[in-house]
């Protein structure tokens, strides 16, 4: 039956609302960290791709989270996306949310709390009476500074039914909009979805007046399939994140939950805004803001999702694709054309290649800085690619922001010879150099890097890959630092391949200066908020 609902109005009976938390839960992955001017672009292209809701991020949880989701509130029109930001029941993080996404056009405050009885007495360590409480003050808080409010039920999967069915009237009574029951810890299988949404749907009063969400966890690899069980029993608005990254093993992947709908419409009719044609493009640039690629063989975004090797494969799809594709590359942005640009392309069309790779408008400086580099690469490379230019101009463009930046590098080694690399950055406007010695070329590199900038950190990870073929190829080097348990990736390409790794360094060192600025909410006191 249609609902209607306070940011979308009456809505079909088949509109299903996508949910994108990349910039929150997706956030808490680990390694995973953007800084303001990060999280802007991401919100820009999540908003292009076509995202209804945009969980924005956790204000309370530090003063970069609040700014972060105040820039991002006041980014978009009525015809944007809603801009959500997320709250425990205190009232403090309802009115740190409600201040931040104060200026969007369209805004929501997201509550939660825990309801299994394992939460409740480990976690919250209080009786199911003083949480249900909670559930009706923290959302009449909300709602007298938003008529969008969603509530969710922290570990809702594993909570007792009679109990979860009080929680979700409490919350309705007491004016939300949206109902979330989250498989927080991934155990639940598709059957329970369909059990838990159709016992609330036919036992809560007032269930057929608000919209039911799905937020779904990957820990047993079920969080599609359990996001699309949750549909077919109901739920008319599933959480998702680019390309399923999230805590721990991730959350329902965005493309996999949308193609699924779009492929398998007879099986499942409904329909959601996104525009699938953007999708590739937004997954790539996910992958270079946190430096973290997909697995080749990940569905939909993955590099081997088309292709094909078998020999009974190939002569399938020569003679007709849909023998071995049941959707077509095209569909997720995709193209077989990425032969591109030469030493003698101009400017405009660089810039325009650059739009047509999903980097929007892009300023005059850092597009000068990112036409020099290409032109480099173009006087070292005898044909330039589309993936090449995209990891050019990453350190150009999506990173130009960045607190410490590299201008400049040397290196000396050779068989029988001590390397030693001389290096230059730009730390805050301010120039500073290392020299340092090390074991090999690299090390010496991130000695040198140290010496400049001194930091005590762990790299726990190095890893070299070609961005292309053939042996002018760039190089594309992910580096991974610890720093008291906090992880972070980085990632720089260059033909050199020791340019390459400085820049991966260096790329996750910015992301761990983000990362320090990052602190733990001040610890809940429910007692305090009841």
């Amino acid at each position: 039956m249609a609902i209607t609902h306070p940011s979308f109005g009456t809505l079909a009976e088949d509109r299903i609302i996508i949910f994108d938390t990349t910039l929150r839960d997706g956030e808490q992955s680990p390694g995973f960290s953007m800084n303001i001017q990060e999280k802007l672009r991401m919100a820009e292209a999540l908003a292009e791709l076509g995202v209804d809701v945009m969980e924005a991020g956790f204000p309370i949880a530090s003063p970069g989270d609040f700014e972060s989701v105040q820039e991002i509130a006041k980014r978009f029109s009525k015809d944007g996306p809603v801009v959500c930001g997320l709250a425990r029941t205190s009232p403090a993080d309802i009115m740190a949310a409600a201040e931040a996404v104060k200026p969007a056009a369209r805004k929501r405050i997201h509550s939660f709390v825990s309801t299994s009885p394992l939460h409740m007495r480990v976690k919250l360590r209080m009786e199911p009476e003083a949480v249900l409480d909670l559930v009706t003050s923290s959302v009449a808080l909300a709602r007298q500074h938003t008529d969008d409010v969603e509530w969710s039920a922290e570990d809702g999967t594993r909570t007792e039914p009679d109990f979860l069915c009080r929680c979700v009237e409490a919350a309705i009574k007491a004016g939300a909009t949206t109902i979330n029951i989250p498989d927080t810890v991934g155990y639940a299988v598709p059957e329970d979805m369909i059990r838990i949404f159709t016992m609330l749907r036919e036992r809560v009063p007032g269930a057929d007046r608000v919209v039911f969400s799905a937020h779904n966890h990957n820990d047993l690899g079920l969080a599609v399939a359990n996001t699309l069980a949750a549909i077919r029993a109901g739920v008319r608005q599933i959480e998702s994140t680019i390309n399923g990254i999230g805590e721990r093993a991730g959350n329902a992947s965005l493309e996999e939950v949308v193609m699924a709908l779009r492929t398998r419409h007879d099986a499942i009719p409904v329909k959601n805004g996104v525009t699938t044609e953007r999708i590739l493009k937004t997954s790539k640039l996910l992958a270079t803001i946190t430096g973290f690629d997909v697995q080749p063989n990940k569905a939909i975004v993955g590099r081997n999702a088309f292709a094909h090797e078998s020999g009974i494969h190939q002569d399938g799809v020569l003679k007709d694709a849909s023998t071995y594709e049941i959707m077509t590359p095209e569909s997720v942005g995709w193209t077989t054309n990425s032969l591109v640009l030469g030493k003698h392309s101009g400017r405009a069309a660089f810039r325009d290649k650059l739009k047509a790779l999903g980097y929007g408008e892009i300023g005059d400086n850092a597009l000068n800085d990112a036409f020099r580099r290409f032109k480099d690469l173009a006087d070292r490379k005898k044909v330039v690619y589309d993936e090449d230019v995209a990891a050019l101009v990453d350190d150009e463009v999506v990173r130009g922001n960045d607190r410490v930046k590299l201008v400049g590098l040397t290196v000396a080694t050779g068989l029988g010879v001590r390397p030693m690399a001389t290096l230059a950055l730009e730390v805050d406007g301010e120039r500073r150099d290392g020299t340092a010695v090390g074991d090999g070329a690299v090390d010496a590199t991130f000695n040198a890097i140290r010496q400049a900038f001194p930091h005590e950190v762990a790299l726990k990870l190095f890893a070299v890959q070609s961005v292309t073929g053939g042996t002018d190829a760039q190089a594309r080097v992910t580096v991974r630092l610890e720093e008291n348990g906090k992880l972070v990736d980085g990632q720089g390409a260059d033909t050199d391949t020791i340019v390459a790794s400085a820049r991966a360094y260096v790329h996750a060192l910015n992301k761990l200066l983000a990362k320090r600025e990052r602190t733990a909410p001040p610890e809940f006191q429910p007692a305090l908020s009841a």
